[in-house]
């Protein structure tokens, strides 16, 4: 699959190509006692991660770019619980793509495509700016966020055609999709899922059996 500027012309709106999304009812769920080792299991790509690897707490989101309970979970909880948990060595926090259209998709690869160092800050900046880019025409917002991030024209363009990124992103997507993550943001505690815009407190309530002591 490659996005093509059709598809951005396409934009957010309701004829946007999306991502095999019939077969979210169809992938069959892994049995529970598979689940925590495939939840565990990096993607092709490898993980994106921040805090400590032996945190007592393991969080995994499954985020889309074009979503905005997303966004608004990434403004508003996020630094609180980076503040008091992740940086603080309690919590390990795994951020994977689980893109719902050609658009996620798009901002996803270029976030990858920023490397290992500037991946988070891209992130962070184009849930900011989601606004600005989930337009008729998203094309030209994104280059401008690449471009202030260091990229050429022409790294966009073939980053946006990186047939080895799409494909390692998809298999994110279909594994998330054994584990039973139909929407986003959806979460992991522990293995435990989570679905929808938890706060700081409901995260504090799923973690404290594990903060103990």
């Amino acid at each position: 699959m490659k996005i093509t500027r059709r598809d951005f012309a396409m934009g957010a709106s309701a004829l946007a190509l999306t991502i095999a999304l019939g077969g979210l009812a169809n992938t069959a769920l892994v049995a529970p006692a598979q689940a925590q080792a495939l939840l565990m299991q990096p993607g092709p790509l490898g993980d994106m991660a921040q805090g400590d690897e032996k945190a007592p707490v393991t969080i995994v989101e499954y985020a889309s770019m074009t979503c905005p309970h997303c966004a608004a979970f990434h403004a508003t909880t996020y630094p609180e619980l980076k503040k008091r948990y992740i940086d603080t060595g309690k919590v390990r926090f795994i951020f994977r793509e689980f893109p719902l259209d050609q658009l996620a998709l798009a901002a996803f690869l270029l976030a990858r495509c920023s490397g290992p160092d500037r991946y988070f800050a891209m992130i962070d900046t184009l849930f900011q700016q989601q606004k600005e880019w989930i337009v008729q025409r998203p094309l030209g917002p994104l280059l401008a966020i690449a471009k202030q991030a260091g990229m050429s024209e022409q790294a966009f363009n073939e980053c946006l055609q990186n047939q080895k990124l799409i494909d390692g992103l998809e298999e994110v997507r279909q594994r998330a999709m054994k584990l039973n993550v139909q929407s986003t943001p959806s979460f992991f505690v522990n293995g435990t899922l989570l679905k929808g815009a938890f706060t700081i407190e409901d995260f504090e309530k799923a973690m404290a059996p594990y903060l103990k002591g």
